[in-house]
């Protein structure tokens, strides 16, 4: 009997991790989410409140019983911050309310926070409609330990000052502002900002957004249109711009910004331009004068630029403002990336000669449209084939063999400087043989240069030699 009663507490070993300090427990929560923290209050007495303690608090109103339910435990941790005058450090909160009667509790939450040293708030506001949209405190604009903000469908109202000394990170999205002018002035008002994200939407009261600031590395603009896409179209667009001046900027993209204008000035010729998402795709409205003068004066305000991403819809945007003409001058471009339907291809050629600099290019051909006429044939040869190109990659989609092994002719033919050409198929099984004996047979103009081809493993080939980063079978050769 003894023995048995000895196997049992042997079977059940002590609880040490109630018996650390409080301090080191809540510190141990915080890295559980809100919802499984709290859980926790159930395992003792003791346990009850530790999760009160934690200096995060991160919370769904989708996760809880319903809305009530989700305020309620809100509220409760904010009151135990405010008896026991602890720190809450991150606020994180996402907001989906579908009843016009749950109550609007974010206003004071928010101010409660901003006047008890958070660093961290991120506020989703899911599926709210404007009307229900909640005004930010005026606290939160003097907020002086803030380092993270995210904003999602909330109103920024009128304020007097502003003083966020430590904000490195903003992200705003699909807000109302008082005005154009309060937002430039949040903005150009936090000296250490580095990474800024503004995701615009109709009616947010802002006609030209103006980035103007001295710390800024990487800006993101871009535009949400939702249930107001069709509306958008008898829009009237020609109020919208974009002013970004941003001396130290690296990295400045574009994520279906529709302004009609945009204005890029003093900021250094090595930022990294990247047109993403559609970038223009809404000004389809037939004037097609109306769209080569906006995207010429686009062209013209990154002309300047060294490092480029273009998305394929805006490929064919200049495709189609451009045919057979010659493109804006990118004198400075020295890396370029572009994403290129096999239809599309024609436009290459005219890309090139617009950048006589060219030393990087990366080729991501997509849609496995069948082209039967060979793209390259009547091309001619730019200028940075015979003085800079020097790296050339091509990613082709399935069916894009064909258009891609007509580009390596054509660069192999013509590249003098070219020093290194990869080719990668994405969803097909390479032929090894046949791949190799083609890109060797090609008539390499430059006296050197390394060939590398990449395809997924062949099924039942254990011997090839794989690029564990990328699992594929790689097969090089130097010429």
């Amino acid at each position: 009997m003894e023995a048995k009663e000895e196997k049992e507490i042997c079977n059940h070993p002590p609880d040490v991790i109630s018996k650390l300090p409080d301090a080191l427990i809540s510190q141990i929560l915080s890295y559980l989410p809100t919802k499984e923290a709290v859980r926790t209050s159930v395992l003792s007495d003791r346990w009850k409140s530790l999760w009160l303690l934690t200096p995060t608090l991160e919370l769904a109103s989708n996760e809880v019983q319903d809305y009530n339910a989700f305020v309620s435990i809100v509220d409760k941790s904010l009151g135990f911050c405010r008896e026991e005058k602890s720190c809450l450090h991150k606020l994180k909160l996402l907001i989906i309310q579908k009843d016009e009667n749950d109550p609007h509790c974010l206003t004071r939450w928010i101010d409660f926070v901003a006047k008890r040293k958070v660093k961290h708030i991120d506020v989703d506001c899911f599926l709210v409609r404007r009307e229900l949209m909640e005004v930010m405190p005026l606290s939160l604009y003097v907020c002086e330990t803030l380092l993270h903000l995210r904003l999602h469908r909330v109103v920024l109202g009128s304020f007097e000052s502003v003083s966020l000394p430590c904000v490195k990170t903003m992200y705003l999205e699909q807000n109302v502002y008082a005005n154009e002018k309060s937002l430039e002035s949040l903005i150009s008002s936090c000296p250490v900002l580095k990474d800024l994200i503004i995701v615009r939407m109709l009616g947010d009261n802002v006609k030209v957004l103006r980035v103007h600031s001295q710390s800024l590395t990487s800006v993101t603009i871009g535009f949400e249109l939702g249930q107001s896409r069709m509306w958008f179209y008898r829009y009237n667009r020609e109020i919208l711009g974009l002013s970004v001046d941003a001396p130290r900027l690296k990295y400045l993209n574009f994520n279906d910004d529709v302004s009609r204008s945009q204005i890029l000035s003093n900021f250094s010729p090595s930022v990294r331009v990247n047109l993403g998402g559609g970038y223009i795709p809404y000004f389809t409205d037939g004037n097609d004068l109306s769209k080569k003068l906006l995207v010429s004066s686009f062209f013209y305000a990154i002309s300047r630029v060294t490092d480029l991403i273009i998305s394929e819809n805006t490929m064919r945007l200049i495709s189609s403002c451009f045919k057979g003409e010659a493109l804006p001058q990118l004198c400075n471009l020295s890396c370029l990336e572009a994403n290129v339907c096999l239809i599309d291809v024609e436009i290459l050629s005219r890309l090139f000669d617009s950048s006589p600099r060219l030393k990087s290019f990366v080729l991501n051909l997509t849609h496995p449209t069948v082209v039967d006429s060979d793209p390259t044939s009547f091309w001619f040869v730019p200028q940075c084939f015979f003085s800079s190109l020097e790296f050339v990659e091509i990613k082709c989609c399935y069916n894009g063999e064909r258009v891609a092994m007509r580009l390596a002719s054509y660069f192999a033919e013509n590249s003098v400087a070219l020093k290194k050409f990869v080719l990668r198929w994405t969803d097909h099984v390479l032929e090894e043989d046949s791949v190799l004996r083609d890109l060797h047979a090609l008539s390499w103009r430059a006296r050197t240069c390394e060939v590398e081809a990449f395809g997924p493993p062949k099924s039942g080939d254990s011997d090839l030699d794989l690029d564990l980063d990328s699992v594929q079978t790689v097969f090089r050769m130097s010429l």
